[in-house]
């Protein structure tokens, strides 16, 4: 529900609150609610957490306060953990008490028809200056500030992406992901019925993040489609927005008002709209993660030809398949490239060309980054993919094996075009070739590489990402050919 005049509001002490207030904490960790206390006492939230529950005097040894008007201090964060029923008196409090941001976790609004409720507690917080995130959501991670909502976030200091999710449990999916693959989570927010504070206004602040370079977004539906598009038009020529759409068929627009009240609009429209805008769709979490990676790593493809180096004939010619049905080309390399490959592998069982087939000199780490050297310095070639079979790197013993992919990453991050390594593998039982992907993970993730499991996965995120880089200097977004 759109909601006329409200007020611009500086988000800054949602994420970044001096003191927060959890309103229904409980000692009792199986009450079926999110124990936010316990977990922003645990997550190293730097401001001071008071717990709010009549029922309860102490928990972990801190006092607990009967009401929010209790609270002696001043409180820019108030978690609201009680049933629905409660929840406008909660918020007429928190009104009188000058309250920034109210989080209502609950459900029980919009989503089941329960729109009086809603409008009621929009009139309510119109009162004053009190915004409203949610109902029925997570609410707001910082890693700098220590707000989560997710105690099994694990990275060294903030990331650089941005994420904002209409579902809670998409927003833990993607969190965890993203984790998995070394991509840094900045913020978070996850903002449900969006009764009031709605994802142009979140996406709005992290555009104006310096710390963050990259916004993805799940939504189900806009609420006042006019300023998501102005903010997205804004947004879009500075940061790449990269947005998974919920509800783009018939059952799952269903799906979604159920979830959240959501009124899911025509896709075809939607998927138009978006292109206009340049924001970079996805379809799947998956591939959400993937495009994200790639749009956050060190070096974007800014062009269409790609320069493949692997060992395997068959594996060559399926990926040229792949990649020209997806709109790339595979040119052939210059003479002078291909002399100078040639010169290091053997004659036979080998192609120079284009797809590079290296044969089994490709697991010669130094031959396979003089190819990678080669390939940069042609310019025939945007882009760099390097196939490696995990199956024929579990031959080589550990520290030979570390050397190499060291080697790799080395090479890559020190080369001015983008280098893409695919780490696929053939045998899925055998838990040794999982223990390389991580050491491979690691290391190309510390280079600042994005690494895929296959080479569909690459593509895809490629062709979902170029566009938006071929248009970030340019009025009319560029295009992959068909």
């Amino acid at each position: 529900m759109a909601v006329d005049g409200k007020a611009k509001t500086d988000l800054k002490h949602l994420f970044y609150p001096r003191r927060i207030a959890v309103v229904g904490a409980s000692p009792d960790m199986a009450t079926g609610r999110m124990p936010f206390f316990q977990i922003l006492k645990a997550t190293g939230f730097k401001g001071e957490v008071y717990p709010v529950n009549p029922s309860h005097e102490e928990i972990d040894g801190q006092r607990v306060y009967p009401s929010l008007e209790d609270v002696p201090e001043e409180v820019d964060l108030v978690v609201c953990l009680v049933p629905s029923r409660f929840a406008q008196d909660t918020l007429e409090v928190a009104v009188d008490k000058g309250v920034r941001f109210v989080h209502f976790f609950t459900s029980g609004f919009s989503e089941v028809g329960n729109t009086d409720l809603e409008e009621a507690m929009i009139r309510t917080a119109r009162k004053g200056a009190t915004r409203i995130v949610g109902p029925n959501c997570l609410g707001v991670h910082c890693a700098e500030s220590g707000v989560t909502f997710d105690p099994t976030v694990e990275q060294d200091g903030p990331g650089t992406v941005g994420f904002l999710g209409q579902s809670g449990g998409v927003t833990n999916n993607f969190m965890r992901m993203a984790g998995a693959r070394g991509i840094g989570i900045n913020k978070a927010v996850s903002f449900g019925n969006q009764m009031d504070l709605t994802v142009e206004e979140f996406m709005g602040y992290l555009a104006g993040d310096d710390g963050i370079k990259v916004i993805a977004a799940y939504i189900e539906d806009v609420k006042d489609s006019v300023a998501f598009l102005a903010t997205l038009k804004r947004v879009t020529p500075q940061k790449p927005v990269v947005i998974l759409k919920g509800g783009i068929t018939g059952e799952g627009a269903e799906a979604a008002a159920s979830h959240t009240g959501a009124m899911a609009g025509d896709y075809s429209i939607w998927s138009a709209v978006m292109r206009q805008h340049r924001c970079i769709e996805v379809h799947t979490e998956r591939q959400m993660v993937d495009a994200v990676m790639l749009a956050s790593s060190k070096k974007i493809p800014a062009g269409s030809r790609i320069g493949y180096l692997g060992a395997g004939g068959g594996t060559s010619v399926l990926f040229t398949d792949l990649a020209a049905s997806a709109g790339f080309s595979i040119p052939e390399l210059s003479r002078k490239t291909q002399e100078s490959i040639a010169g290091t592998i053997p004659d036979v069982n080998t192609s120079t060309r284009n797809p590079v087939d290296l044969g089994a000199a490709g697991f010669d780490y130094k031959i396979m980054t003089h190819a990678m050297r080669e390939l940069d310095r042609d310019e025939n070639i945007d882009f760099i993919i390097i196939y490696l079979s995990l199956d024929y790197l579990n031959l080589f013993e550990r520290r030979r094996l570390e050397e190499g992919l060291q080697s790799i990453g080395s090479e890559a991050e020190g080369l001015a075009k983008p280098v893409i390594p695919v780490l696929a593998k053939s045998a899925d039982n055998k838990p040794r070739l999982e223990e390389i992907r991580l050491l491979a993970l690691s290391i190309f993730r510390e280079a600042g590489l994005s690494m895929y499991n296959d080479l569909e996965d690459a593509v895809a995120a490629v062709r979902a990402v170029l566009p938006w880089s071929l248009s970030r200097n340019s009025s009319i977004p560029g295009a992959l050919s068909n």
